[in-house]
Formats: structure tokens, sequence, C-alpha cells
């Protein structure tokens, strides 16, 4: 996979490595210069190597362009609730398109993996149900939008895992991983924002984020669907 794509790994790899050095620096100014380019370079990776050319992808990227305007809107948040309630509602419905493209190879084939959807349904539920009740008395007046939000990842990687037996076996693994690394990402920052600020929460929040579409992008660009008789 890093064979295939060698200059745009590189590319996101120094994209990825500046951005925490920023983070880890303080660099205000670098970070407001590095963070929009993590998705802006995997929108530009997309568009190059599948010219778009499907729903599947047309979705992804749509998906990527709210997840960019999310990320630019949290960068102001710190000073206004309100750019973190837009940043929550674009990443919302960068989660939506993630879901409506999965649904594509879900629905590619009539047969479903039932073993993996009941085990992938249950961890799915046990942890958004779990985490919700953990952080719900420090949410105030986000506990429905926070529930809603939870709802909706959770589902996004339930949809991921449903895509299995349907795709090649790298491109199901790349994005079930990566919306795991994305779920990881979303209950870091919330446990920072509402539960308890710990040390290097934004490194890691930043580090799993970047990993998360890194791998969804990369998933989307190796997805070939399985022929069904």
């Amino acid at each position: 996979m890093l064979k295939k794509y060698p200059k745009f790994n590189l590319l996101f790899a120094l994209i990825f490595i500046l951005h925490l050095i920023a983070i880890s620096n303080g660099s205000a100014i670098l970070q407001y210069i590095t963070k929009p380019l993590i998705v802006v370079s995997l929108m530009a990776m997309l568009a190059i190597s599948t010219s778009l050319k499907g729903r599947f992808h047309k979705r992804l990227f749509t998906g990527l362009f709210f997840a960019l305007s999310g990320d630019v809107l949290l960068m102001f948040s710190s000073g206004n609730q309100a750019f973190f309630i837009y940043g929550l509602i674009a990443f919302l419905i960068g989660h939506i398109f993630y879901i409506s493209a999965f649904y594509l190879d879900f629905s590619s084939a009539p047969e479903l993996d039932k073993k993996g959807a009941r085990i992938a349904i249950l961890v799915c539920a046990v942890i958004g149900m779990g985490f919700y009740i953990y952080i719900r008395e420090s949410l105030g007046i986000l506990k429905l939008p926070v529930m809603v939000y939870i709802f909706v990842i959770s589902f996004m990687m339930m949809m991921a895992s449903f895509r299995n037996l349907r795709v090649n076996v790298i491109s199901f693994r790349l994005i079930l991983v990566g919306a795991m690394f994305f779920l990881i990402s979303d209950s870091l920052l919330a446990y920072n924002k509402f539960a308890q600020p710990f040390n290097y929460a934004h490194l890691l929040i930043m580090a799993t984020y970047m990993t998360a579409q890194y791998l969804i992008t990369i998933g989307g660009i190796e997805r070939k669907l399985i022929a069904t008789q």
C-alpha cells in the first residue's frame, strides 16, 4: 500500500509530522496552516486516484469536504462555543456521507455476514451507549447533540463492518480500522472537553484523527466490489 502512493504518502507524512510538531510547540500559525492541509491532501489524492467515478467515491469525497469544514470551525472553537457546535454539525454531515458510501457496498450483495454483523452491532451499541452514559452529566445543554453524534459515528463504524464479504479484504480492513480510529479520536476529544482534561490530549486526538482519515481514504481508493452470483 505504501509503495503504491510514494509521493502522496511522503506529503501526508510531512503534514502529519508538522502538525504534531505545531501542537507540541504551541505554534498556532503552523497549526492553522497544517490542519486544513490534512484533509485537503486526502481529497486531492482521492480525486486524482479515482477521478471520483461512481457514487462511492463522490460520497467519500463529500464526507471529506465536510470534515475539512469541521476542522476549520473547530480551530476557532476555543473562544466561541457556537463554533464547536457548527464543527460538530459539519462532522456529523461528513459521517452521514461516509455511511451512505458504505451502504452502497452493504447493499451490493444479498447475503449478510450475520456473525460479523451481530458482533459489530453489539460492540458499537455497548461502546456508544456506555461512553455517552459516562460523560452525560458533564454535557450540559449539549446532551442531545452529543448523543446524536455518538449514535451516528457508532453507526458509521457499524456500516464499515457490514462491508465484509462485499469488497476486497484490503479495502474492508483499511476502512474498518479507520472508522475505529475515528471513534477513538472523537472519544478522546469528548473526554478531554467534557469529562477530564488530560496531558497530550490534543496530540493524541489529532494523531488518531489523521490516521483515521488516511485509512478511510486509502481504503476507498483500494475498493473493489466482490462479484456475486
